[in-house]
């Protein structure tokens, strides 16, 4: 939202701020025009901008000063010019905002931002004059008022002096305060102050790390900083040392070189993917004397970078001057120029490659070796670099993040793009497909795309990568890793979609294959009647992006999937389903009833169990069975008066009729099982021994109230008439 907030009460205070590509920026300057607003053409003001009238903006009360006016606001603080009584100077005095001082980690990155700024005295690092509250209890400090603006306001391409000047002062300040155990962290063109007579001084220290303080004020996970200049470490959240501000000042000269940054995205988290992933991009023609610098100050990994800011700055004294041509370059451009030549053209090449050499020679014994930063570290103590062609030209520099060393010259025609092509056959062969950062095969395809998209051999291996993701995403898959397996998707997806090839066969064969694998999960999670892993499944095919349809139709299958209490289908006894944690049951709802267990003995034969004998010659002349338990039963109540053997047997013969397993369940199973009902309840005999296994358990109580609610032993080959059956059967786990 742009424009003004009215609050109530007649009150006017901005509270709206717009955030340009580069964040929050830190507006310790004035506006550049009268009444707060930005001069048109401004390149990325990066702060809030004010339109604050004095009637109705209430300016807050700090003893010794006068507030004059706003001049804008940033994530955490608004910042006036006032002037200080004592000395009568003007100042800028940064005010912590009254909605963020609930927060513990806020407030104290402020007073550690104050507390930093303090310590250091640098000429270009923005100095602190005083810290204390206003009459509202809101923390503040005051600092220089620069006039001047930032460099984000500057345009300065084609100034390749002043480029070098700025980044001077910004390295000198950054290396006396890495020195000190201080990083900066939030390093961007907002925060490069300029004073009254032009030196760049480097502000904001709002997120600045000390070593040893507190874990909890800025920890490792909390991914604080712009993203437009956030290395690739602290973008993930991991924790960071000086070789990340490194980073920031070669994206910062990037910027002040080309006029733009490196990379740009829609939005923050874009942006910050394109600074983990994105190869590292190349420079104009004319400023390709830059491009090392460039390659080792935003190398993914900070091992590859400088290693302080005091060799940054020895590598920016060395690098040419604009117009200046190395041997190196010289032989660049001509590999460059005759990859297009027709092969009639290249007898005439091989003398014009005798010629450069012999040109590089001459042009090195005049000029001397090459610059030191263009040398390898194993040449820099002073020792000529010796080349393969012995002619004395200087060695190639240690490989950076990105770009793997390459020869100088090649003998046939080769396109800028064969090196990465090269680079990426090697690192599929080891599986470094997206990882480790600066060496796989995702970075190399992609530097090949930018170097030469019409490469003969580009687009078959952009697809046989966009095929090894699409391998790995399945295997991850089947192995239970659905995170792993969207994001190889996802980078595939990427891959060809950077690469013009979104409409391509292999990304259409990935998809596929994708499907088929997750089709084949629902299926494997319906056997066992698993909803939740089939829902599962269905949303990783939705976040993969797979076709709507094809989702559509997995999601109707998982949803056919029975629930807990639904009714199974299938053939056999009716069932549903009883889950706990893991387990999964089909079982029945009510007990084996007569006529069930009367079909079982008519079809077997099988002479029923005596039933509660007693010692008597009433059970002599009228003993008791499952067809005449002691009372009336119709056919359809549960069957009583069977032994634990009856109700094994029968569970064996119905499953070998209906070609399903069925069981007895045990007695934690029994304790899931729904209730039964009826005027008589009656315990179930379960499948658990008890003793020697002469006797079974029967679980619950029954009408003769003889057992507990629990379980009791009985004899396994007598029944009983207060004791009935059901049966369940496996469903898998």
């Amino acid at each position: 939202m742009t424009g003004w907030c009215r609050a109530t009460a007649g009150r006017c205070r901005p509270c709206c701020f717009r955030e340009q590509r580069h964040g929050v920026g830190n507006p310790l300057h004035p506006l550049p025009t009268p009444r707060g607003y930005a001069r048109p053409g401004l390149r990325g003001a990066g702060m809030t901008q004010y339109q604050a009238s004095h009637d109705d903006e209430r300016l807050p009360e700090i003893a010794g000063y006068r507030i004059v006016r706003a001049v804008g606001a940033g994530g955490m603080s608004t910042v006036y010019v006032g002037e200080q009584l004592s000395l009568r100077r003007e100042v800028a005095i940064k005010v912590m905002l009254a909605e963020v001082l609930g927060d513990e980690v806020s407030r104290r990155r402020f007073e550690n931002e104050a507390r930093t700024i303090a310590r250091l005295d640098h000429p270009n690092i923005v100095g602190i004059h005083d810290v204390g509250r206003t009459r509202d209890g809101l923390p503040y400090y005051s600092m220089p008022y620069l006039a001047r603006g930032h460099l984000g306001q500057r345009d300065l391409r084609g100034r390749e002096p002043e480029v070098r000047k700025i980044l001077r002062g910004v390295l000198s300040a950054l290396q006396y305060a890495h020195s000190r155990g201080i990083v900066h962290r939030d390093v961007k063109a907002e925060n490069v102050l300029f004073d009254d007579s032009g030196r760049p001084l480097l502000a904001d220290f709002g997120i600045a790390l000390r070593r040893g303080y507190g874990s909890r004020v800025t920890t490792a996970g909390l991914a604080v900083g712009s993203t437009a200049y956030m290395p690739p470490e602290q973008a993930r959240g991991e924790g960071v040392d000086a070789r990340a501000d490194l980073y920031s000042v070669g994206v910062l000269a990037w910027e002040m070189l080309v006029g733009s940054l490196p990379y740009n995205a829609a939005d923050a988290l874009s942006m910050a993917v394109m600074h983990v992933q994105d190869p590292i991009p190349r420079l104009p023609r004319r400023l390709r004397h830059w491009q090392q610098f460039i390659d080792r100050a935003l190398a993914k990994s900070p091992g590859r970078r400088f290693a302080d800011a005091g060799q940054m700055l020895d590598a920016l004294e060395r690098i040419p001057a604009a117009g200046r041509v190395t041997a190196g370059a010289l032989l660049h451009d001509f590999a460059v120029r005759v990859r297009a030549l027709p092969v009639a053209g290249w007898a005439a090449v091989a003398v014009l490659a005798a010629g450069a050499v012999v040109a590089a020679g001459v042009y090195l014994d005049q000029r001397g070796s090459a610059p030191e930063f263009y040398r390898s570290a194993s040449s820099r103590d002073g020792t000529p670099g010796s080349g393969a062609n012995g002619a004395g030209l200087a060695t190639r520099p240690a490989p950076v993040t990105g770009s793997p060393d390459d020869a100088l010259l090649r003998a046939a025609p080769a396109s800028d793009a064969e090196r990465w092509l090269v680079e990426a056959e090697r690192q599929m062969r080891a599986a470094k497909l997206t990882s480790p950062a600066g060496d796989n095969a995702y970075t190399s395809l992609l530097n090949a795309w930018q170097a030469d998209a019409s490469h003969l051999r580009l687009a078959p291996a952009i697809d046989g990568l966009i095929d090894a993701l699409g391998a790995r995403a399945a295997r991850d898959f089947a192995s239970g890793r659905g995170d792993a397996a969207r994001i190889g998707v996802m980078q595939a997806s990427q891959l060809a979609a950077r690469t013009s090839r979104a409409d391509g066969a292999a990304l259409a064969a990935l998809r596929t294959r994708m499907q088929e694998v997750i089709a084949a999960d629902v299926q494997r999670s319906a056997a066992r009647y698993d909803r939740a892993a089939a829902l599962h499944a269905v949303d990783a095919a939705r976040r993969m992006g797979l076709a709507t349809a094809r989702v559509a139709a997995l999601e109707k299958s998982a949803r056919a999937i029975p629930g807990p209490g639904d009714r199974l289908g299938g053939t056999g006894l009716e069932m549903i389903l009883v889950q706990h944690g893991d387990m999964r049951l089909g079982a029945m709802r009510r007990l084996v009833t007569r006529d069930e267990f009367a079909a079982f003995a008519d079809a077997t034969g099988r002479a029923p169990a005596r039933c509660r004998e007693r010692a008597s010659l009433l059970r002599v002349l009228a003993p008791r069975s499952w067809r005449a338990p002691g009372f009336d039963q119709d056919g359809g109540g549960p069957v009583v008066c069977v032994s634990w053997e009856d109700a094994s047997a029968y569970a064996g013969w119905l499953g070998q009729r209906d070609g399903v397993r069925y069981r007895l369940a045990t007695a934690s199973e029994w304790s899931r099982l729904p209730a039964v009902g009826g005027e008589r309840p009656l315990a179930e005999w379960s499948i658990d021994c008890a003793g020697s296994c002469t006797q079974r358990v029967t679980s619950g109580s029954s009408w003769r109230g003889e057992n507990a609610p629990g379980s009791a032993a009985r004899d396994a080959g007598r029944g009983f008439d207060d004791v009935g059956f059901r049966l369940v059967r496996d469903l898998g786990s």
